[in-house]
């Protein structure tokens, strides 16, 4: 019988409010893609980063057999790769550093380009066709001429790569794109909480007599609150739903079946990334209506 009202109440509020519901809804949902969005893109400038370096990396590419620089008519040797090595490890201007293997290089690239491209009689690249590189992180990226000059003429070292050149034009883009998302998201967090006190101010005032009565009889502040509560969680999970469907037809359409396609060098998002997205907005979503009328409920259903 208890469950019954409270399931009644529910019904009834849902109904008398429904346009300030609807607009709720509509700003979590703009708000929780938002902030789904920002996290894929914080994810998807963690792939690039992985797949490329950072701005504070350069790299050092090792010669490797039939290398069309002239300055490596051989593979690099043992004692070559060595000296490479102390040179990078001895600069003040290195934080840290790391030999990239050519099997790693290869895995990066198939997994880049796709692994069909690689197998077969006519296989674009074999893992012999690699060179090993080291992937240097400077202390400050606007001093890096010591380590490039002390190991651009070195035996063994076919080029050096700065990847602030490379990579940081796209981190910067993904970078702006990020802060932008998450802005725009606090902005109608606010808005969405404002909404949220709005409807448990009007949904109280229209119930006052129900709660009026419910305190002469004893009823507790847990009960008379559970139909607002109940309210509060059927609008998150319809944003957090509506959210989760925008950023999943983002990725098909919109990384799927057009970026993958345009520009195959970044290594691209997928499913995981975009269900870490969606755990986040999942929880996000409640928190935006749970707690408001956890705090409201306490003011407004005093009688």
């Amino acid at each position: 019988m208890q469950l019954r009202y409270v399931f009644s109440e529910l019904g009834q509020g849902l109904r008398r409010n429904l346009s300030m519901h609807i607009a709720v809804i509509l700003t979590l949902f703009v708000s929780l893609t938002l902030v789904g969005f920002g996290v894929m893109l914080n994810q998807q400038a963690t792939r690039a980063g992985e797949q490329w370096g950072n701005e504070l990396q350069i790299t050092v590419f090792m010669c490797r057999d039939n290398d069309p620089d002239p300055a490596c008519p051989t593979e690099v040797t043992a004692p070559q790769q060595r000296a490479i090595e102390d040179v990078v490890d001895e600069s003040p201007e290195v934080s840290s550093w790391y030999v990239e293997s050519k099997a790693e290089a290869f895995e990066k690239v198939k997994v880049l380009i796709g692994p069909e491209k690689f197998e077969g009689p006519n296989a674009a690249a074999t893992q012999a066709d690699m060179a090993k590189s080291i992937w240097i992180t400077l202390e400050d990226p606007d001093e890096f001429q010591g380590i490039t000059s002390a190991v651009q003429g070195l035996d063994g070292v076919s080029q050096v790569r700065d990847q602030r050149q490379v990579v940081g034009p796209i981190l910067r883009g993904i970078d702006a794109m990020q802060i932008g998302a998450f802005v725009i998201a606090v902005f109608l967090v606010i808005a969405a909480l404002l909404l949220v006190a709005n409807t448990i101010r009007l949904a109280a005032l229209a119930r006052r007599r129900e709660i009026g009565i419910m305190r002469l009889v004893g009823a507790s502040t847990l009960y008379i609150a559970l139909p607002f509560l109940l309210e509060a969680v059927v609008t998150a999970i319809i944003g957090v739903a509506l959210a989760a469907g925008a950023m999943g037809a983002f990725m098909w359409f919109g990384v799927r079946q057009r970026l993958e396609d345009f520009v195959g060098f970044i290594p691209w998002i997928g499913l995981p990334e975009y269900l870490v997205a969606v755990a986040v907005v999942a929880v996000v979503g409640p928190l935006l209506t749970l707690l408001p009328t956890l705090v409201l409920t306490r003011k407004y259903l005093k009688v």
